[in-house]
């Protein structure tokens, strides 16, 4: 008896301090085989995996059920200076849908900025009041967009205490040598991801996001009718984004995760619903037309 209650007393303790991701790490060094032993390839994977896995990035409890899927392909380009590596990052996410075993992407998006510094034995650390490497940083970074987007997906709005985190990486990253962090590179990268999901005119993505997910896909189990004519009139919160801010990179974000998932709902739709299904597709994502159109094929 005293064992079993020492066991059962360590499993229950195992799942109140579960740690909130858990975050698949592929690293790919086909450009670079030759230049990189492979057992340093092999400990910089041990270590962001660590990092995403065992780092406590909220104050919630989390039970190992409820932990979020996610993963990050790391893309090795070149290796200019010793221990310095160009590459891209691959972060994807999902959640699960209610009563079912299905899990549904929520976030999907390849960052080909990213330069590292990476030295096999070393401890990543990240103090998210200070920038000490761009390593950490990244990994930190999408660590909290993964949470901002999970949370969005289970409440209104409920992620904006992750985006704020993910901002605040952005802002002390401004000095920062490597590229992704500043507004005058481009219109499309970290900064500007974090930086249009909290203004007042992006709100139609989150509340569609939130709308999409409970309401449409968390029903559709029971209520497959209702559930898909609810998809539909989230995906109507989109309009005014797109009127405002046409083919923005937060709202090409959001299709990314989910354009194959709209495809194979409405493909189940009654004529109507395929209809006006396709017309606010094209409508709010033009660039994925010919996608939209195999809905009535």
């Amino acid at each position: 008896m005293k064992y079993l209650i020492i066991f059962l007393g360590f499993i229950f303790s195992s799942f109140a301090h579960a740690q909130e991701l858990n975050c698949a790490i592929t690293i790919n060094r086909d450009q670079i085989q030759g230049t990189v032993e492979k057992q340093v390839i092999d400990q910089m994977q041990k270590s962001i995996f660590e990092f995403m896995n065992n780092k406590k990035w909220t104050n919630e409890t989390f039970t190992s059920q409820e932990k979020i899927d996610c993963s990050i392909l790391i893309i090795l380009k070149s290796k200019a200076d010793p221990d310095v590596y160009s590459a891209s990052i691959q972060v994807q996410s999902e959640r699960p849908i209610y009563k079912t075993s299905i899990r549904t992407p929520v976030f999907n998006y390849e960052d080909d900025n990213f330069e590292f510094k990476f030295q096999q034995f070393t401890t990543l650390d990240f103090n998210e009041n200070s920038f000490q490497n761009n390593l950490t940083s990244v990994l930190a970074y999408y660590a909290y967009v993964i949470l901002a987007v999970d949370y969005d997906s289970f409440a209104s709005l409920g992620g904006t205490p992750y985006w704020q985190k993910a901002q605040n990486i952005v802002n002390n990253a401004q000095s920062a040598s490597e590229k992704g962090w500043r507004s005058s590179e481009t219109n499309k990268n970290r900064y500007w991801l974090v930086e249009n999901t909290l203004q007042p005119v992006f709100l139609g993505i989150r509340n569609c996001m939130y709308q999409y997910n409970m309401n449409g896909l968390d029903i559709m189990w029971e209520k497959p009718e209702e559930g898909r004519a609810n998809i539909l009139l989230a995906l109507d919160l989109l309009k005014p984004v797109y009127v405002t801010r046409p083919a923005s990179f937060n709202m090409q974000l959001f299709f990314n995760a989910k354009v194959d998932e709209l495809v194979n709902i409405f493909k189940g739709g009654l004529p109507e619903e395929k209809t006006k299904a396709v017309e606010t597709l094209m409508y709010v994502d033009p660039s994925r037309t010919t996608k939209y159109l195999k809905i009535q094929g």
